[in-house]
């Protein structure tokens, strides 16, 4: 008699594990992101101009690493051992920031680029290799694995919710502590719990070394710390304006896809495959772009130009970064249901229509808070309720593009290159952030009264920005643009991954 094999519906309990520690990374990560702009500008006293520089580069060169830990996880660590590199080092940046805010404006900007070093490398190590082991626990081609990463997604976005709450309400130097108690809460669990819950439905352990790290190797890591931290010191330490972090990850952008797609190994379907992650990444850039200004220009926007009184107490302006967490977590179970209904009914976009209705809805964002600021006075503020409506729209839109591109990479990459191929998705993620502060730097200066010296007034590509709202418009026009471009090329994207039509 013929069995009749049902898929399964459930997910394994590997999934729950890995997004248990997830959320304590990213609380960490996003406790010490919440408050990172304001205490360059409160305590070192640092411009807002050059503030909004380092935090593109040090926020481009976490995205930029996992680089290299795909690259040694694939080779030699496996997914386990960099998880937990990972997660040692970067407990020990959050430990150094507690120690720079400690210090203040005399030597604490020397102890920050340390611990910034270390944070960069240790996310280099954790962040590709957890999201890939999330599809190691499944079948290739099982349809789950868009659901898992939506999942996986509320993990993120939990812990997201709690640290700015958390870490926001207290002097900095205990937010930084506090974002370092995170981490090792995360890395002490997983340590323990690993061997019982990272297992493949066939019952077979995953991520698991490939082969000892050699001296090469060793060498290389030594050495990219010591790049990083010159990477960071160079306009200190030079008292130049050249931005060479730019360069470095621009430049790798352009190199990192003609070195994957020289490899002769590859298929035309892989290749193919291969081209459309990195023509999907292009258009990433302009979504994180427009929407990682929640850390740095719009952090400074809540902080001086918004009305932050609710029942008579003012509240922290680092709470505005728990209000698109939380909106992922109510909305991220719709939209999954929404993808799953549609799907059943053969209406279900794909991909890059989802992706390109993500940096529409960005767009819709940024039209919101450029109508609440038009003709906005000097000393005059916004209500809250403009960057609440903003945050909630951006959310939207990233639920239709970050899991969506997660998902993808996944599906598409080849399995000897998934970890590499994240990394290069992170890549992405990297030009997008090191561009963000590019752009924040760009939000023009309140005047003084009180000074006589004339205002200069940023400009991009020949336009001068003299107000906010124009400052916000750059963005509409820009993610919208590309919105329009992606949606336009969908189609034969669509041939190239070799879908069925929605």
């Amino acid at each position: 008699m013929e069995q009749t094999i049902t898929p399964k519906t459930g997910h394994p309990k590997g999934l729950y594990f890995l997004f248990f520690t997830e959320m304590w990374e990213r609380f960490s990560y996003y406790g010490m992101r919440a408050i990172f702009i304001l205490f360059m500008t409160k305590i070192l006293l640092i411009q807002d101009k050059e503030a909004s520089e380092i935090y593109g580069s040090y926020t481009g060169l976490v995205y930029l690493t996992p680089l290299l830990g795909g690259y040694l996880c694939d080779k030699y660590l496996g997914n386990r051992k960099s998880i937990i590199v990972g997660g040692l080092l970067m407990a020990i940046g959050q430990f150094l920031m507690f120690i720079s805010a400690s210090v203040g404006e005399h030597g604490g900007v020397s102890i920050m680029w340390a611990a910034l070093t270390a944070i960069i490398i240790g996310n280099g190590f954790f962040k590709p290799n957890i999201s890939t082991m999330v599809s190691q626990l499944y079948p290739v081609g099982d349809r789950r694995i868009d659901s898992a990463f939506t999942i996986f997604y509320m993990g993120i976005n939990l812990g997201a919710f709690f640290s700015p709450l958390v870490c926001g309400s207290m002097d900095f130097k205990w937010g930084f502590l506090t974002a370092c108690i995170g981490m090792l809460i995360g890395l002490v669990f997983f340590m323990i719990y690993q061997k019982k819950y990272l297992i493949s439905e066939e019952g077979k352990e995953i991520g698991l070394p490939i082969k000892k790290l050699d001296l090469k190797n060793i060498i290389v890591i030594i050495a990219s710390i010591g790049v990083i931290f010159f990477m960071l010191n160079f306009k200190q330490l030079f008292k130049s304006d050249t931005d060479i972090i730019g360069y470095f990850i621009y430049g790798a952008m352009i190199v990192m896809p003609i070195i994957i797609l020289s490899d002769k190994s590859l298929t035309s379907d892989e290749r193919n495959r291969i081209i459309v992650v990195f023509i999907m990444a292009f258009f990433v850039i302009f979504f994180w772009g427009a929407f990682e200004q929640a850390g740095a220009s719009l952090t400074l926007f809540a902080d001086r130009q918004t009305d932050r009184y609710i029942f008579g107490t003012e509240m922290p302006a680092s709470y505005f970064q728990s209000v698109n967490p939380l909106a992922i977590i109510i909305l991220a179970p719709l939209f999954s249901m929404l993808w799953g209904f549609l799907y059943i009914r053969r209406l279900e976009p794909n991909s890059p229509k989802k992706m390109a209705l993500g940096l529409l809805l960005v767009a819709l964002g940024y039209v919101v808070i450029a109508i609440a600021v038009k003709g906005l006075g000097i000393d005059a503020k916004v209500s809250m309720w403009w960057l609440f409506a903003l945050y909630i729209i951006h959310t939207m839109g990233e639920l239709c593009l970050s899991p969506i591109g997660l998902s993808m990479v996944a599906k598409l990459a080849p399995l000897r290159l998934s970890s590499l191929m994240m990394g290069t998705w992170f890549l992405a993620n990297a030009a997008a952030n090191k561009f963000a502060g590019t752009l924040s730097a760009l939000i023009p200066p309140t005047p003084d009264p009180a000074s006589t010296e004339p205002i200069t007034y940023p400009s991009f590509v020949g336009f001068q920005i003299t107000n906010l709202y124009e400052f916000f418009m750059l963005f509409v026009f820009m993610t919208g643009a590309a919105a329009l471009i992606l949606f336009l090329l969908s189609s034969w994207l669509q041939k190239m991954m070799k879908e069925e039509q929605a």
